[in-house]
């Protein structure tokens, strides 16, 4: 099993309290959220999109952007005291209910290929 939300939120809280700074502002951390995602999104284009690397730049690493993106949604979580598993609870709430019926199912798909029938 992986890393609880609530450790994430600890270790990165245990980091930023080393230094007098502390975590930045709520907007200056969504501004390097953003940041961030560019970055992704340039990773996403450059394995997945129609505009390879030109042959001097690095290779990237799309999980690497992915972690930056979790550490500093994290920052923006503690400054403004979220808890993520409660945020995310309720996230999954509103997906299992509101969508629902949203997206084909593969048990219903299964369902409808056996005339409506489901086996147990």
């Amino acid at each position: 099993m992986g890393v609880e939300l609530s450790q994430v939120q600890q270790e990165v809280h245990q980091y930023i309290s080393q230094f007098k700074e502390g975590y930045f502002q709520p907007m200056t951390l969504v501004v390097r959220l953003a940041e961030e995602l560019g970055e992704l999104a340039r990773e996403i284009n450059h394995h997945y999109g129609e505009k390879p690397k030109k042959a001097d730049e690095p290779e990237g690493d799309i999980a690497l952007e992915i972690g930056d993106i979790l550490f500093v949604l994290t920052c923006l979580a503690n400054r403004l005291e979220i808890d993520l598993s409660d945020a995310f609870a309720a996230t999954m709430d509103k997906f299992r209910t509101r969508d629902r019926d949203r997206w084909t199912r593969w048990d219903r798909e299964a369902e409808a290929k056996d005339g409506g029938r489901v086996d147990e």
